[in-house]
């Protein structure tokens, strides 16, 4: 067994974890574990705000729209702003793809890493105080460190992330990630203000019982997807639709399920975006021994072309997205 997947300490704090585990972080002397740590304070930062947003005038929509033609609310802009600031000031990204970005923004041509992120996912949920996310990919520049950023710094593949994360702020706030060597959760003590290892090596069951589909565009959908919503039916598999990318698919993490974002009438590339979304989850995944898919190839080989790209998006458990992609 790998010593990465060997049991580890459960309560050991983050700072601690990445101290502990810097051989896991390939070609960095320290810049990879501090990102980390710039990630986690903005984390913290968010959580506060997002706790308190029934409180104070930070919900609600702000009167315009994102990259994606989505209406942005004001904690999408607060959190975006947040995750920029402590990305900025760390000094160790070059670049940053947001969401709620027309371009990347450019930091600092002395950073070896590329960032991208949605800060705040599940943006409708965020006045029905129903859980919500961050997503992120961490990936190193392919340019000369001190010359301006290239695009072949900004379009790169899935399987070149070297960090993939989110976090799930819910009943509870949790920092999930890999750095290639598995798949570790960390659950926010706020007391303390600090993250502490409670998921370690996590496993995503090959199968399950969970199928989590926007139902509402069923007339829409693709026969081969109507197929298999079929098929879960006459399983007596389970419909279990949050509306938060990140919360689906962290309980699908958990107790085995598909998510499933297809090609509609409406959106025939998908909804969902490949560079801050579906990467991120996609190297997840299979770390924790799971399966993504466009629905044809995997999501980790797709060359993006655009920085929002948009793909179709099937991810959970191997032996539901096979049984998807062989529909």
């Amino acid at each position: 067994m790998e010593a990465s997947r060997i049991a580890l300490p459960i309560g050991t704090a983050l700072d601690r974890f990445i101290k502990n585990n810097q051989d896991q972080f390939a070609y960095a002397s320290g810049e990879l574990s501090q990102l980390l740590r710039d990630i986690a304070l903005a984390s913290k930062v968010v959580n506060r705000e997002v706790n308190k947003a029934g409180l104070i005038d930070i919900m609600g929509p702000m009167g315009s729209q994102n990259t994606a033609g989505d209406e942005q609310q004001k904690l999408d802009v607060l959190a975006n702003i947040r995750f920029t600031r402590a990305l900025t000031k760390g000094g160790e990204a070059c670049a940053l793809i947001s969401e709620e970005s027309e371009s990347f923004a450019d930091l600092n041509n002395d950073g070896k890493y590329v960032i991208a992120i949605d800060p705040l996912d599940g943006s409708s949920n965020i006045d029905v105080n129903v859980s919500i996310g961050t997503i992120f990919s961490i990936y190193r520049r392919k340019s000369e460190i001190g010359t301006p950023i290239q695009e072949n710094d900004i379009l790169q593949r899935g399987s070149e992330q070297i960090v993939a994360g989110y976090v799930l702020y819910g009943s509870s706030t949790m920092m999930v990630f890999t750095t290639g060597h598995g798949v570790q959760g960390f659950t926010y003590e706020p007391s303390l203000g600090e993250y502490f290892l409670s998921h370690p090596n996590m496993q995503m069951p090959e199968e399950g019982k969970i199928y989590s589909i926007n139902e509402g565009s069923y007339h829409s959908f693709p026969a081969p997807v109507k197929g298999y919503i079929e098929y879960c039916k006459e399983k007596n598999y389970t419909g279990r639709y949050i509306g938060s990318l990140v919360a689906d698919f962290h309980r699908n993490l958990l107790k085995g399920g598909i998510y499933i974002y297809p090609p509609t009438a409406k959106d025939p590339n998908g909804k969902l975006r490949l560079m801050y979304e579906c990467n991120a989850l996609a190297f997840i995944a299979e770390q924790a021994g799971g399966k993504a898919s466009d629905g044809k190839q995997r999501i980790l080989d797709i060359k993006p072309t655009t920085l929002h790209q948009r793909v179709p998006f099937f991810v959970g458990s191997r032996k539901m997205v096979e049984k998807a992609e062989s529909l």
